[in-house]
């Protein structure tokens, strides 16, 4: 039976859409495999690493009929990725094989029975819908996974939560240190509802997501997250445990109050970083009434001074930042002026934009 027949490029696209979770090297091998169903005309190609599962689906030639099994997915992209992008390529069974034509070009491959395949069981009792467009979402996400939790013994900070109240949807993530907080507004009010999606999710859906407006839809349970877009549908586990109040974090009322240019402030800070000591990353920031300051120095004696002209008149002020928390936040804005908020040396500093608030990011002072 020919299971389908497409170009290089369709199928090539659809098994990379949902084998970004796929694992080499797993417990149960079928996990390396992606499952294919074969219903009339449509190929299912569905992935699933236990936690995580990612379905999607599109018409596709070849025989008709019904027909499911699994093979190895990085196998099948690695060779699809050897093959012009105009190439028609098939995929046929043969007794427990799945054979792979192209051109001139001919792959057995070993294939497990498709009933053997771990389906992830969806929650029963998911809450109410809701839809922002992938784009939104996307641009959410760039705006804090950058402060997530890397390996942290508080597993609940090696993700990010997601908080849907109302009619907005806030997204928060820290690592202790840092804290970063965005939010957008939703079409729909809803019900409060709170879910800390793992890390392996977020980045998972940073990559699948894409720049159009076409909607994601979400629905959340008390262990689970779905996600639908396009021909796409993720499901995955959340991370349980109590996520930090964000609220208190997050500081008001600074009275010192700069306004700077983010380009001119992140070039700055890039160049001085590279004399920072290896293990702290740490810079001096001596920040004075039209002018901002950056210093560092290293265990070989080295330093290096810089200086910008800021929109500032509150009082002189010196405290120390890692490096890297500040690059971070600046990188990942897109806007020509950034706003930080100060209290003292001693205080955590505010970084929000100009007339916007629904982007926040507190970052500790270190000493140095």
């Amino acid at each position: 039976m020919i299971v389908l027949k497409a170009t290089q490029e369709k199928l090539l696209g659809l098994l990379q859409s949902v084998c970004g979770i796929v694992e080499r090297r797993h417990t149960l091998p079928i996990l390396a495999n992606v499952l294919l169903r074969k219903t009339g005309e449509s190929m299912q190609l569905t992935t699933s690493d236990l936690e995580i599962q990612i379905r999607t689906s599109a018409g596709m030639d070849g025989d008709v009929g019904n027909f499911s099994t699994t093979v190895g997915a990085r196998k099948l992209i690695d060779i699809l990725r050897t093959m012009p992008a105009d190439q028609t390529v098939s995929l046929e069974s043969s007794a427990s094989k799945l054979i792979l034509k192209g051109g001139k070009s001919k792959f057995t491959l070993q294939t497990l029975p498709a009933e053997d395949f771990p389906l992830v069981q969806e929650a029963a009792n998911f809450g109410p819908a809701f839809s922002i467009p992938q784009k939104a979402l996307k641009n959410l996400l760039s705006q804090v996974s950058f402060a997530m939790a890397v390996h942290d013994i508080r597993y609940y900070l090696n993700g990010i939560l997601f908080v849907a109240e109302g009619k907005q949807l806030a997204i928060v993530a820290t690592d202790g240190h840092r804290l970063a907080f965005a939010s957008a507004q939703l079409d729909v009010e809803v019900p409060k509802q709170e879910v800390i999606l793992p890390r392996k999710t977020v980045l998972e859906l940073q990559r699948l997501l894409s720049d159009s407006e076409g909607e994601i839809n979400m629905q959340f349970a008390g262990n689970q997250a779905k996600f639908s877009f396009g021909e796409m549908e993720f499901v995955t586990k959340l991370v349980e445990g109590k996520f930090p109040d964000y609220n208190r974090v997050i500081p008001k009322n600074h009275k010192n109050i700069i306004t700077v240019g983010r380009a001119a402030l992140l070039a700055t800070l890039q160049r001085t970083a590279i004399l920072t000591s290896d293990k702290f990353k740490g810079v001096r920031l001596n920040i004075d009434p039209g002018t901002l300051r950056v210093a560092a120095n290293n265990a070989e004696q080295e330093e290096a001074v810089d200086e910008i002209d800021i929109d500032y008149t509150g009082d002189s002020i010196e405290i120390g930042f890692n490096v890297t928390y500040l690059i971070d936040v600046l990188a990942n804005m897109e806007q020509e002026m950034a706003r930080i908020e100060l209290s003292d040396s001693n205080s955590s500093a505010l970084f929000t934009l100009p007339e916007d608030s629904s982007f926040k990011y507190v970052v500790m002072p270190m000493r140095i």
